[in-house]
Protein backbone atom coordinates (compact mmCIF):
# COMPACT_ATOMS: atom_id res chain seq x y z
CA UNK A 1 0.00 0.00 0.00
CA UNK A 2 2.93 2.40 0.81
CA UNK A 3 4.42 1.94 -2.86
CA UNK A 4 0.54 2.83 -3.96
CA UNK A 5 0.63 6.12 -2.72
CA UNK A 6 4.38 6.88 -2.81
CA UNK A 7 4.52 6.17 -7.01
CA UNK A 8 1.65 8.48 -7.21
CA UNK A 9 -0.70 5.09 -8.51
CA UNK A 10 -3.57 6.95 -5.60
CA UNK A 11 -3.73 9.91 -7.48
CA UNK A 12 -3.86 7.89 -10.97
CA UNK A 13 -7.00 6.32 -9.40
CA UNK A 14 -8.54 9.66 -8.74
CA UNK A 15 -7.73 11.11 -12.09
CA UNK A 16 -9.23 8.32 -13.49
CA UNK A 17 -12.47 8.41 -11.70
CA UNK A 18 -12.33 12.58 -12.95
CA UNK A 19 -12.08 11.51 -16.58
CA UNK A 20 -15.36 9.23 -15.70
CA UNK A 21 -17.09 12.08 -14.02
CA UNK A 22 -16.42 13.89 -17.25
CA UNK A 23 -17.65 11.44 -19.27
CA UNK A 24 -20.67 10.78 -17.36
CA UNK A 25 -21.19 14.28 -17.78
CA UNK A 26 -20.98 14.75 -21.05
CA UNK A 27 -23.63 12.17 -21.43
CA UNK A 28 -25.98 14.29 -19.14
CA UNK A 29 -25.77 17.08 -21.69
CA UNK A 30 -23.11 19.18 -20.06
CA UNK A 31 -20.60 21.20 -22.77
CA UNK A 32 -17.32 20.09 -22.86
CA UNK A 33 -16.01 23.36 -21.53
CA UNK A 34 -18.35 23.99 -18.69
CA UNK A 35 -17.32 20.27 -17.50
CA UNK A 36 -13.41 20.91 -17.85
CA UNK A 37 -13.85 24.37 -16.31
CA UNK A 38 -15.15 22.52 -13.09
CA UNK A 39 -12.89 19.49 -13.60
CA UNK A 40 -9.99 21.12 -14.16
CA UNK A 41 -8.44 22.98 -11.15
CA UNK A 42 -9.24 19.93 -9.40
CA UNK A 43 -7.01 17.20 -11.89
CA UNK A 44 -4.17 20.15 -11.74
CA UNK A 45 -3.96 19.61 -7.96
CA UNK A 46 -3.83 16.08 -7.95
CA UNK A 47 -1.03 16.93 -10.68
CA UNK A 48 0.86 18.84 -7.85
CA UNK A 49 -0.21 16.23 -5.28
CA UNK A 50 1.49 13.13 -7.63
CA UNK A 51 4.29 15.18 -8.53
CA UNK A 52 4.99 15.52 -5.08
CA UNK A 53 4.20 12.12 -4.11
CA UNK A 54 6.80 11.00 -6.56
CA UNK A 55 9.63 13.39 -5.67
CA UNK A 56 9.48 15.31 -8.57
CA UNK A 57 11.16 18.90 -8.48
CA UNK A 58 9.74 21.50 -7.14
CA UNK A 59 8.40 23.03 -10.28
CA UNK A 60 6.48 20.60 -11.14
CA UNK A 61 4.77 20.42 -7.86
CA UNK A 62 4.10 24.49 -7.83
CA UNK A 63 2.91 24.80 -11.21
CA UNK A 64 -0.21 22.64 -11.43
CA UNK A 65 -1.29 24.49 -7.95
CA UNK A 66 -0.73 27.42 -9.44
CA UNK A 67 -2.31 26.98 -12.40
CA UNK A 68 -5.77 25.69 -10.48
CA UNK A 69 -6.21 28.92 -9.29
CA UNK A 70 -7.10 30.65 -12.01
CA UNK A 71 -8.63 28.03 -13.84
CA UNK A 72 -11.04 27.55 -10.97
CA UNK A 73 -12.04 31.57 -10.51
CA UNK A 74 -12.55 31.16 -14.49
CA UNK A 75 -14.91 28.25 -13.47
CA UNK A 76 -16.44 30.70 -10.96
CA UNK A 77 -16.89 33.26 -13.39
CA UNK A 78 -18.63 31.20 -15.82
CA UNK A 79 -21.51 30.07 -13.52
CA UNK A 80 -22.09 33.65 -11.99
CA UNK A 81 -22.28 34.78 -15.44
CA UNK A 82 -25.17 32.04 -16.61
CA UNK A 83 -26.71 33.00 -13.26
CA UNK A 84 -27.20 36.32 -13.47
Amino acid sequence: MEQFFAGGHAVDLVLAVLAAEAVILFRRGWSAIDALAMLLPAALILLGLRAALTGAPWIWVALPLALSLPVHLLDLTRRGARRG
